[in-house]
């Protein structure tokens, strides 16, 4: 099974950027959906952005399309997430996930991924 390693989170001026990375290891990404979840302190965890196994679709919660970019390099069997025009309300513990093995492509809800990140966190300051 696919082990997830999350990374590359910190602390940001509101309108400024960072990038993810989810480092896989095990499995080769190309065999899973993936997807990116973000969980604030009180709140549930909820779905940020996802990628489908082949890597030909993308998609976003409202909030973040425009701003977030999932995207995969597959010979370094990682995912990213860049985040452009970060805002305050984007501050959370992100999470990278992936769906069951050979899934074609998941949805927005965390019970349709089987695997996790330890997750990193992002903080945006004004």
């Amino acid at each position: 099974q696919v082990q997830l390693v999350d990374s590359g989170g910190g602390l940001v001026q509101a309108g400024g950027s960072l990038r993810l990375s989810c480092t896989a290891s095990r499995s080769s990404i190309s065999n899973y959906a993936m997807g990116w979840f973000r969980q604030a302190p009180g709140k549930e965890r909820e779905f940020v952005a996802g990628m489908s196994r082949s890597g030909g679709r993308t998609y976003y919660r409202d909030s973040t399309e425009g701003r977030f970019t999932i995207s995969r390099d597959i010979a370094k069997n990682t995912v990213y997430l860049q985040m452009n025009s970060l805002k305050l309300e984007d501050t959370a513990n992100y999470y990278c996930a992936a769906a069951s093995w050979g899934r074609s492509s998941a949805g927005m809800s965390e019970g349709e991924y089987d695997y996790w990140g330890q997750g990193t966190q992002v903080t945006v300051s004004s």
